[in-house]
């Protein structure tokens, strides 16, 4: 009988409670009907699309049974550079694994060229205003494949594929085996080399020659998985990748005058380059400072040239990776400096650009772009997880940004705090996507937005936060870039507003920020973010892997927070309903604050009280204290009247209404 009584006690004060709160809202005109939270709607039960099983434990790391398939790569590829058009022509001899379970009938390719054709989807849906991804008016794009061969079991035989806009369907006239079939598909095609390749490839042309900048540039596997079967979603501008893991075996042969600089190791260095550029290079294996391979004043003149022949053959190797990118011109200075790994490995950054992008001053121009790569590098490494690969290089030209693995690229009059910011955001891809491989043609939030998250780490550490500036990085600043979108971030890229989708980079990356300063804690929230990135390097995690994976390994039940931030475009508005002293004659007695969640987004609460004296306090409560509804009072024990109450004093929260977060007493 004891606990009887005692829940009909709780029962019989509830309602004096509910008045309670009623009243000290009705102080501040925080009224019930200006309330739009549910708890039900934020706390209620989720249930995942894809259940935790032996392919993905409901811990959020790959189950004792998952499986990826492979794709390895040999490509031999010119680029012709002719009066009229600059072409490349190339074969690529695909050696595919099966190792899922099914047996497969056919095979499907990506042919991300094909976007540039004038009849392709992307063309179709670029607006008449164009856009970042325009890629309309390039009327010679696309692939043109001449052959497609396959080889399985001992036998060759050449098959007419079919294709459809970006994508190419390749039938097979025996079933490809399950768990561990091989196969090999060999392709010849060629393409021309748009001049704006939806700002991720293309050619801009300086005083010295063309710069090149060669993406998505042979047919890729699509990547077969359990989720979707083959992940065959067409490339259309502003949705990026979802490819296969591999090795990289390719070859370059352009004119003779041209640097290439490419993803991986080149193999022919002794080759292609002259003594004097060998010796630069081993110097800048040894040197933390920029090392010129070749300078300005070398540019134009033959000495830096390999002299004999129209071309030269560059060779290159990249192992386990999910793709590679190359480029080249006559125009490119080349600089490099050592990259120093947590392992004690070393590696090498290396940049090339035009002469124009040292601007009036090396310092605030491309002249520290090495600088920021191998830093870049070396902080991304020491806090997640190490860079896998030997090299990486960043290229100056037509793109204003893009990643690649080992290479990125950049726009070419970029300097100083652009140019940082540009670099370390493109090499940050390398983790996300390239070694943790969500797909970026789905999930765009799961790559950009995790990428601007460690951004930010990569720039406060950066030569003592050289470049930092915490506004920009506030929740009240990032705030006035998403407050109006209509889409959440699980929208698919194609199907987001063009003028929202920097909520993938800004909302994301908040929502990680109040994860990590609020909710978890920094141990917590690194301990759990590194715990996926470790389970997930070189493999396929969806967003519930990640939801799963912070649920985990950070003991913390945060579903009411990927729910609201990721699955809604609902808003925050906290607000102080009141304030009340226990004696309305002695405030020494204590005080009830009353906290109203008066939006459907929920998040914790950090609350500033400062009394007359100027004792202050900072108090933490935590996201639970509206699980069963949109108000909570507590008593606070104040030794003397309360001179203000503020609610998210360091402005770490995207709270929609400002003006009712701060209580001060009225004047008597």
């Amino acid at each position: 009988m004891r606990h009887l009584k005692s829940r009909l006690f709780g029962l019989l004060l509830a309602p004096a409670l509910m008045l309670g709160n009623a009243n000290l809202m009705a102080q501040t005109g925080a009224q019930p009907d200006s309330i739009h939270y549910e708890h039900q709607d934020a706390f209620g039960p989720i249930t995942w699309p894809t259940p935790g099983s032996e392919l993905r434990s409901a811990s959020g790391k790959p189950g004792p049974k998952y499986w990826q398939n492979r794709a390895d790569y040999q490509i031999k590829a010119s680029l012709n550079e002719l009066p009229t058009d600059t072409t490349v022509t190339g074969q690529v001899t695909v050696s595919y694994t099966n190792n899922s379970p099914d047996q497969l009938d056919h095979l499907w390719f990506q042919l991300d060229q094909n976007l540039f054709k004038p009849d392709s989807r992307g063309a179709a849906t670029t607006p008449v205003s164009g856009d970042r991804f325009d890629v309309r008016g390039f009327s010679r794009g696309g692939y043109h494949i001449q052959s497609v061969t396959v080889t399985y079991m001992g036998k060759s035989y050449n098959v007419t594929p079919v294709i459809s806009d970006a994508r190419m369907q390749v039938r097979l006239k025996t079933p490809m085996a399950a768990n561990g079939g091989k196969i090999q598909v060999k392709v010849n095609y060629d393409f021309s080399i748009p001049f704006y390749g939806a700002d991720r490839m293309g050619r801009k042309t300086f005083k010295q020659g063309v710069v090149y900048e060669i993406a998505q540039w042979y047919p890729r596997m699509c990547v077969y998985d359990e989720i979707e079967g083959w992940n065959t979603l067409p490339y259309m501008g502003l949705g990026e990748f979802y490819c296969e893991y591999g090795d990289f075996d390719y070859y370059i042969t352009a004119p003779s005058d041209m640097t290439v600089v490419g993803s991986g190791d080149l193999q022919n260095a002794a080759q292609v380059l002259t003594p004097t550029q060998l010796g630069r290079i081993a110097e800048a294996r040894k040197s933390d400072k920029t090392v010129m391979i070749i300078k300005p004043e070398e540019v134009a003149q033959a000495a830096t040239k390999f002299g004999i022949g129209k071309t030269r053959t560059w060779h290159f190797k990249m192992l386990n990776s999910r793709d590679v990118s190359w480029a080249a011109s006559k125009a490119f200075i080349w600089d490099a400096a050592r990259i120093n790994f947590p392992s004690g490995r070393k590696g090498i950054a290396q940049s090339a650009y035009p002469v124009e992008s040292l601007g009036s001053s090396v310092s605030a121009s491309w002249g520290r772009s090495t600088e920021y790569l191998k830093y870049s590098i070396e902080i991304y490494s020491g806090k997640y997880i190490e860079y896998p690969w030997n090299s990486a290089v960043s290229v100056a030209g037509v793109a204003l940004g893009m990643e690649y693995p080992g290479i990125i690229f950049c726009l070419d009059n970029l300097g100083g705090r652009g140019l940082w910011g540009d670099i370390t955001h493109e090499i940050g891809h390398n983790w996300f996507p390239m070694i943790v491989g969500s797909n970026e043609r789905k999930y765009m939030w799961q790559d950009e937005g995790f990428n601007t998250f460690i951004n930010e780490y990569s720039t406060e550490k950066f030569n003592k936060g050289e470049y930092f500036d915490t506004v920009s990085t506030s929740a009240r600043n990032i705030l006035r870039q998403f407050s109006r979108n209509l889409d959440p971030l699980m929208t698919p890229p194609e199907a987001m507003n063009l003028r929202d989708y920097g909520a993938y980079y800004n909302k994301t990356s908040l929502g990680l920020d109040m994860l990590r300063n609020l909710v978890l804690g920094h141990d917590r929230f690194d301990y759990a973010f590194n715990y996926y990135v470790k389970y997930w390097a070189m493999k396929h995690p969806t967003p519930y892997d990640f939801f799963r994976a912070m649920n985990s390994a950070s003991g913390e039940d945060l579903n009411w927070f990927w729910k609201g931030w990721f699955f809604t475009t609902w808003k925050l508005d906290q607000a102080i309903g009141g304030v009340k002293y226990v004696s309305d004659s002695d405030p020494s007695k204590g005080a009830y604050i009353t906290i109203v969640n008066k939006e459907k987004l929920v998040m914790p609460v950090e609350i500033k009280i400062v009394q007359v004296g100027g004792k202050t306090e900072v108090l933490k409560l935590p996201v639970n204290i509206f699980q069963r509804g949109a108000v909570w009072t507590f008593k606070y024990p104040s030794t003397s009247a309360i001179e203000s109450v503020t609610l998210d004093p360091y402005g770490h929260l995207p709270d929609v209404d400002l003006k009712n977060n701060v209580y001060k007493p009225v004047a008597k």
